[in-house]
């Protein structure tokens, strides 16, 4: 599938013809560099690698800055695989935000932000033991009984529990979009994207 990397600008909101105020995510996607093209005869299959994000070369690895010196472009911080492109393209070549030209909706992925070790009521929605009763102490957002009787005499694999939360990885779909302003490569979709400002995210068409 078609798309793009970006960077999460931030929110903001906007006004549609009906005066109603839309919470929106503008998003920076591309422009990107091809990095490496994949064939059917080398790969197997056809996609193209992209790149984005400007990276100092010191803190760049020998392979790939070798890699990006073939693209004979500076080395980037994110790098993804898309295929289905309607174009050709070579090594080399910039993606820019003209693939979601006329298109209505896009789905975004990225990295959600985290929030440490949590316990079962914020991380999983809990309600917690309720009302204070039959004196019970501080049991007001325990998780409760989490195993079984005698058989099988274990907690079950999946068991939901406290521990870390965030920091995964999170697709939202079909994202209106609301605008595109191509001279600031800036890509406006209604609603929320994961992640915080400035993180790196991958849009697909």
């Amino acid at each position: 599938m078609p798309g793009l990397l970006g960077k999460k600008i931030g929110m903001t909101s906007v006004f549609d013809e009906e005066g109603r105020n839309i919470p929106c995510t503008v998003i920076e996607a591309g422009p990107c560099v091809v990095t490496q093209v994949k064939t059917e005869e080398t790969d197997g299959y056809k996609a193209y690698q992209l790149a984005y994000g400007e990276k100092r070369e010191k803190v760049t690895s020998k392979p790939m800055q070798g890699h990006f010196k073939k693209a004979n472009t500076t080395p980037k911080h994110f790098v993804g695989e898309f295929a289905g492109f309607l174009k050709d393209y070579q090594l080399g070549d910039q993606v820019g935000i003209e693939i979601f030209e006329n298109v209505p909706f896009v789905d975004v992925v990225g990295t959600s932000k985290g929030k440490g070790f949590q316990g079962v009521v914020k991380r999983h929605g809990f309600r917690g033991v309720g009302d204070k009763t039959h004196g019970q102490h501080n049991r007001l957002r325990a998780p409760g009984s989490i195993g079984a009787s005698s058989w099988p005499s274990r907690v079950f694999k999946g068991m939901r529990m406290a521990g870390q939360t965030g920091n995964e990885r999170v697709k939202v779909q079909n994202l209106r979009v609301l605008k595109l302003i191509p001279e600031s490569n800036l890509l406006v979709v209604k609603g929320s994207v994961p992640g915080s400002k400035g993180s790196y995210i991958i849009i697909e068409k």
